[in-house]
């Protein structure tokens, strides 16, 4: 008997556990542990790089100019920012690559949808999606020129194809680690056809497809970084890569590290500011990244 009024108490003591265990706590992250754990990490990695750099230029391990040194590439970028070219240079290739990027999700997405849920096309065109997202994006840009000339068209086209089959195999990779479960609980609820699709498939396959997003916009921003070196035109408008070319034409060692430089923070700019607070948002929406 008293075992029996004991088994009250213990589930209700087991539901409670359960109930902490599911619970993620949340908390406001004091701004000095961001700093100790965000902030100065990368900005020690910097300062280390440039100390080495300046270590190496004073070791003359190599002629003055092969190895400028960090003070050459600051004056070169003073130099830019005075003639105000600086801003307009990055912003060329930026609006060229987020624009490329955003038309290659708005093809990708649908063809990868397509790809996943229809037997017939994934055994069609998987392998040749699979093939292309191997093939080095610089290959397309002779065809490119040849097909559309020296214009911005062939700047996106050259995006296009090395950016969608990232897309479209991401969210292929996704919507293949979705548990049968799900979609079985979605068709019970009604949940069927582009219903599914939308409420069931897509917000499951939602880690893959962000990975493949993200790899989508690293495709995208070679892929135009590679057209414009090789295909560098007056009528495209001068943009980091033609900066970089300009550079080695020149011999304008400076020239070519900033436009390295500057290459480099565009890329880690956008992971940082768009990937990186998506990604935290995806994972902390199912539980698996505290809320601090």
């Amino acid at each position: 008997m008293a075992g029996t009024d004991t088994k009250p108490d213990d589930l209700a003591g087991l539901e409670a556990g359960l109930d902490a265990l599911d619970a993620v706590r949340t908390r406001r992250t004091p701004a000095r542990e961001v700093l100790l754990r965000k902030v100065l990490p990368p900005v020690f990695a910097v300062v280390l790089v440039l100390v080495v750099w300046q270590l190496l230029v004073r070791a003359q391990v190599t002629d003055d100019y092969k190895l400028p040194s960090p003070a050459a590439v600051w004056h070169s970028a003073a130099d830019m920012w005075l003639q105000g070219t600086l801003l307009d240079v990055i912003w060329t290739s930026v609006s060229r690559g987020l624009l490329g990027f955003l038309l290659a999700v708005a093809i990708g997405t649908p063809l990868g949808l397509l790809v996943a849920r229809v037997r017939l096309v994934r055994a069609a065109i998987g392998p040749i999606l699979s093939g292309l997202q191997s093939l080095p994006s610089v290959a397309w840009v002779a065809p490119a020129v040849i097909w559309l000339g020296l214009n911005d068209r062939m700047m996106y086209a050259v995006i296009l194809l090395g950016a969608v089959p990232s897309v479209a195999n991401g969210l292929v990779s996704g919507v293949d680690q979705v548990p049968p479960l799900f979609l079985r609980a979605g068709r019970t609820l009604g949940a069927t056809g582009l219903r599914g699709t939308w409420h069931i498939v897509l917000p499951a396959a939602l880690p893959g497809y962000l990975a493949g997003l993200k790899q989508g916009w690293a495709f995208s921003w070679r892929s135009l970084m590679a057209a414009e070196i090789i295909a560098s035109s007056p009528d495209l408008g001068l943009g980091l890569g033609q900066l970089l070319e300009n550079g080695r034409n020149n011999a304008d060692m400076p020239g070519i590290f900033l436009a390295i430089i500057l290459i480099l923070f565009v890329g880690i700019a956008i992971d940082l500011l768009v990937f990186s607070p998506l990604e935290r948002r995806v994972l902390r929406g199912r539980g698996l990244l505290a809320k601090n």
